[in-house]
């Protein structure tokens, strides 16, 4: 079978000694770094740590949202703009129909509106939401909102896809189904995605590679390679292999977690039962 990845070949975003500190000389927080690393282009990359650990942090600025204090950031692309970003609270505006909303980036980059329309209803089709393209977000449900944020980020074709715990926010059954969506939508595009969360289980069944960070300051202290072939399904989280993947990054995470705050949601996400 086809590898998802290539390895070998110039990375897609290749970050060195990246570092980030906050506030002011003597008040001054180190967030972030140094930290190295390379996301290769097609690779869904998972990024997992403790609360407080940087990882939001490290995400907006491959987004080029905020400045690193030190190192640098390189996306390998071939346009100003390569990256699309999905954040925690969906980033969708109220004021704004659904197809308004999917259709937004485009209208930024100046497609013209038929060509645009087109694709954000193409979207919309494939995840569902046609029938709510002149809805407003308050008329959706969680879910539906995610999915809209969801289809505005990919109807721009980003070379790259950052996400920031896009399901936190959400029931864990829902949460579910849209993993597995977005798990059908990046295997058969191909994307290069970026993807933070505190759930194991979330990693283990999108990531290519989840990279286990430290507590704050973050840096990357160990990854591993989810031992599944492409196309996946969601029936590999009741597969022996996939417990005992969970179970090792738990162990790598656990004194991590205790070193740095909000080690309990973490505990949680972990999926540990006593």
């Amino acid at each position: 079978m086809e590898p998802h990845t290539t390895p070998t070949a110039a990375p897609k975003v290749r970050a060195r000694a990246v570092t980030r500190t906050f506030g002011h000389s003597g008040r001054q927080v180190h967030a972030l770094g140094p930290l190295d690393l390379d996301v290769q282009h097609g690779e869904f990359c998972c990024v997992v740590g403790p609360s407080g650990c940087g990882k939001s942090t490290f995400l907006r600025i491959v987004a080029g949202l905020v400045r690193p204090s030190g190192g640098e950031v390189e996306l390998r692309a071939g346009r100003r703009h390569p990256a699309a970003m999905i954040p925690q609270d969906y980033g969708i505006y109220d004021w704004k129909t659904v197809l308004a909303n999917v259709r937004f980036g485009l209208d930024v980059q100046r497609v013209p509106r038929k060509a645009a329309n087109a694709r954000a209803r193409d979207w919309l089709d494939r995840l569902g939401l046609a029938d709510f393209a002149d809805a407003y977000p308050a008329a959706l449900s969680g879910g539906m909102r995610q999915r809209v944020a969801i289809a505005r980020a990919l109807a721009v074709e980003p070379e790259v896809l950052l996400m920031d715990e896009p399901f936190a926010a959400l029931d864990a059954q829902l949460r579910t189904i849209l993993q597995d969506e977005l798990l059908a939508v990046c295997q058969a595009t191909r994307i290069t995605a970026l993807f933070v969360t505190h759930s194991l289980e979330e990693a283990i069944v999108l990531g290519d590679r989840v990279v286990v960070m430290s507590a704050r300051p973050g840096r990357v202290i160990a990854e591993r390679r989810p031992p599944f072939e492409r196309p996946r399904t969601g029936q590999l989280r009741r597969s022996p292999e996939f417990a005992a993947l969970q179970s090792e990054l738990w162990e790598l995470l656990r004194g991590e977690v205790q070193t740095g705050a909000g080690g309990a949601a973490m505990a949680q996400s972990a999926g540990k039962r006593s």
